[in-house]
């Protein structure tokens, strides 16, 4: 006889024929096989898929994945970057106070209701997911329910109605915008429009007075706020202790110190005669508001006085060279009585901050130069650039400038302070914003970010208990369904390793015959190996026809509860190869027992038998 592959083709027949000719015991193996991996097989297609259904509504549902404070306080726009770059957040965008997110949006039919107004940005998951589009300047997007308030469809266009109270007035503007999608109900169940951080951030502006000059609305000019680091006190006679100390009381300064005429020189950069005395009122840390020095003002009254603030550590920049500057801000009595030069803006007032009057400079040295580009310059804060008109020299190394103006720079350390050409002067940026909306990549990071913000002192909002509720499931039904397969794979290999065995003991004569029809040990070795193969075969196919029947009713009975595309019981594909190899591996071992056997089989037996 032909050994190799040929021989072991012959095995394979003559194991595929004994099966055939025991049919009923094949298939009473077949059937108990079966009955042990069918109901392995739903339970492992209910874990999978109910899992897998609960992950979907969690992780395709934005909020569940949503993270927002649970108080209003303010965050700046460096801090919102480093949480951005967090390898966990998805998206991220700022917003404003929720009462100054509230506008009136009416739609075709003319209905005027009262709508949530919440930024949007590239990339937002809930607008994105939920059937939205990102908003562009002049569109909106809006929720369900605000499209059902305000009887209108994608496409419609809706007025945006934004109302204040200034100076004892009503006073409103309105905005015409785009809607470019509505979402779908998963999305939320309130009344929301979603449109660009500009136009959120120009409502809220509005509201709080402000003009928004891009739009055409009018309101008050936010110049930034007077703020020094002291305040000189020129006096025509000394002050005792006993008076420097009553110059502090109430007035927000805690420190009065005399001066040198040096120490005045390398302040200033003016020169104090020697009758006169010089005094330095100041703060341990902090700034002095416009408030103290009125105060100041009101105690000096009567004696003869000049009040100087000044900031120190700020530059400015020139062509040529970089030089200190001071504010200054005398009369014109005063500057003679000095010997100063003159200040052609006049005496100190915060009533007086029109940019003509304040944008004017007294250059270092005995000439004006006119026409050079000036930049402003100080410790810590990114170097501001405007445009100052040359009105004369002040014959020192220091440059002077109002003090006025001097205030609303050094303000520039506590505040962003940016200057606009179109509304003539500096301009107090916002000071931050008062709240986020923050999305994870995965319901997986929800809890590591709310973990991380917690540690940083900020109480959150985030569904972290019912994503906790789900890894807890998955993690009890894993162990469950391990435990249960075990137990199943004893109990499979039990019965392949008991029927192969005994089919082994009752054809012991025919192994003997076809022994000394010239088969090998190693082709007996082969014989229940390939039984236990072709059983393991049909187990599974039985089984796997059992499993899609009876997944298929389970599935339609929740049919209704489930969303396009889910399922209660199902199996990956990946899982089903799984399952299958490993029975054949179960299958093999089991029969190696039985192929053990198989070779012991002395040729002579089926000789004696006869």
């Amino acid at each position: 006889m032909s050994s190799g592959g040929g021989q072991s083709r012959r095995v394979f027949g003559l194991a595929a024929a004994h099966l055939r000719h025991e049919w009923i015991l094949t298939l009473c193996l077949v059937s108990a096989l079966a009955a042990v991996l069918a109901p392995l097989l739903i339970l492992l297609g209910l874990k999978e898929g109910t899992i897998e259904t609960l992950r979907d509504r969690l992780v395709q549902d934005p909020v569940y994945r949503e993270i927002r404070p649970a108080l209003t306080r303010t965050f700046d726009q460096q801090w919102l970057e480093r949480l951005r770059q967090h390898p966990g957040v998805a998206f991220l965008t700022p917003t404003i106070l929720p009462a100054s997110s509230m506008l009136h949006l009416s739609g075709g039919a003319g209905e005027n209701e009262l709508i949530d107004l919440i930024p949007s940005a590239p990339g937002d998951p809930l607008l994105l997911e939920n059937g939205g589009r990102i908003p562009l300047e002049g569109e909106c997007v809006l929720s369900s329910e605000a499209a059902r308030r305000l009887g209108v469809t994608t496409g419609a266009m809706v007025t945006a109605r934004v109302t204040r109270s200034r100076a004892g007035h009503l006073e409103t503007v309105q905005q015409s915008l785009v809607v470019v999608a509505v979402l779908s109900p998963r999305a939320g169940t309130l009344a929301r429009v979603y449109t660009t951080l500009d136009f959120v951030e120009d409502v809220e502006s509005y509201k709080e007075g402000r003009a928004v000059s891009s739009r055409g609305w009018g309101g008050d000019s936010a110049r930034p706020y007077l703020s020094f680091d002291g305040v000189l006190v020129i006096s025509r006679t000394p002050l005792d202790p006993i008076a420097r100390t009553g110059l502090v009381v109430n007035t927000g300064l805690l420190k009065a110190e005399p001066m040198t005429q040096a120490a005045f020189t390398a302040l200033t950069g003016l020169t104090l005669a020697e009758a006169w005395h010089a005094y330095d009122l100041s703060l341990p840390s902090g700034s002095v508001t416009f408030a103290s020095i009125s105060a100041l003002q009101r105690k000096l009254r009567g004696r003869e006085s000049l009040l100087l603030p000044y900031a120190r550590r700020m530059r400015l920049r020139l062509p040529d060279a970089e030089r200190a500057l001071m504010g200054y801000s005398v009369s014109a009595a005063w500057a003679a009585k000095l010997s100063w030069p003159a200040a052609p803006w006049g005496e100190l007032s915060a009533n007086a901050l029109n940019a003509d009057r304040l944008l004017q400079i007294l250059l270092p040295g005995d000439t004006a130069d006119s026409g050079v580009a000036l930049t402003v310059r100080f410790d810590g804060i990114e170097p501001l650039r405007f445009p100052l008109r040359a009105a004369g020299a002040s014959g020192s190394q220091v440059a002077l400038i109002p003090a006025e103006l001097l205030g609303m720079l050094r303000t520039a350390r506590d505040r962003v302070v940016s200057y606009r050409a179109e509304s003539g002067g500096l301009l107090l940026e916002r000071a931050g914003y008062r709240g986020f909306r923050l999305y994870a990549r995965s319901i997986d990071d929800v809890p590591v970010l709310v973990e991380q913000l917690r540690r940083d002192g900020l109480e959150v909002v985030a569904a972290v208990e019912a994503i906790s509720r789900i890894q807890v499931l998955d993690r009890g039904l894993t162990r469950l369904f391990w435990l249960i397969a075990l137990l199943a794979v004893i109990g499979a290999g039990a019965v392949l390793i008991a029927s192969l065995v005994a089919a082994v003991e009752r054809e012991r004569k025919d192994l003997g015959i076809l022994r000394l029809l010239g088969l090998a040990r190693t082709d007996v070795f082969l014989f229940p190996v390939f039984q236990g193969v072709m059983i393991a075969l049909f187990g599974v196919a039985l089984a796997w026809l059992g499993y899609l029947s009876l997944a298929e009713v389970i599935n339609r009975l929740f049919g209704s509860e489930l969303a396009p595309g889910q399922a209660i019981c199902r199996l990956p594909e990946s899982d089903s190869w799984v399952v299958l190899a490993a029975t054949l591996l179960l299958a093999l071992l089991s029969s190696l027992i039985a192929a053990w056997k198989a070779t012991l089989i002395d040729p002579a037996e089926a000789i004696r038998e006869e």
